[in-house]
């Protein structure tokens, strides 16, 4: 019994798919994701939210999975870079704008590196500012983005093998 105090049943809905869980309430969605679910794309970096390599998408924003607790995602659409591309019509445009480019190196960072470019493109074109937007640009409106945009909006994701300028390039492959 005094186990239970500790789990809660929770409801996630990952890349589509709902899954209902026993979670323990220190559980992280990161380890929820790799561990019970097989989904290996987001990868551990730092485990304290500063490398971006645990990246997915939570009701289409974008976050740090190796931050929130699973239990307080109850309810919540979580979609990992393995089900960016699950329209079965191939890969996503930004996973194949990235092996275009070669936008990565080692390839750790990679999943985190798109699933945080898509929160970014959605964010943008929602008119969210970032701390280089243009004054000018309309409250509200989208927000053009150029390559200091992109790489502003981007900087939360570490490469250690330096594949910014690729990586940038693949982003600007798919702006609308």
């Amino acid at each position: 019994m005094g186990n239970q105090r500790h789990h809660s049943q929770t409801t996630l809905r990952v890349n589509g798919k709902p899954h209902t869980l026993t979670v323990d309430h220190r559980r992280v969605l990161l380890d929820l994701l790799r561990e019970d679910l097989g989904l290996i794309g987001a990868k551990k970096g730092c485990d304290h939210g500063q490398c971006g390599a645990c990246t997915v998408l939570v009701d289409g924003r974008r976050v740090n999975s190796c931050l929130l607790f699973a239990v307080a995602l109850d309810g919540c659409e979580v979609t990992t870079v393995e089900g960016l591309g699950a329209d079965g019509e191939g890969p996503h445009p930004l996973q194949q704008a990235f092996v275009e480019r070669d936008a990565f190196q080692c390839g750790y960072c990679t999943p985190g590196q798109i699933c945080s470019a898509a929160g970014m493109l959605a964010e943008a074109a929602a008119g969210h500012p970032s701390h280089v937007t243009d004054p000018a640009v309309p409250s509200g409106e989208p927000v053009p983005l150029d390559r200091e945009e992109i790489r502003e909006r981007l900087s939360g994701n570490l490469c250690r093998c330096g594949a910014y300028p690729r990586i940038a390039e693949a982003v600007e492959d798919v702006i609308p």
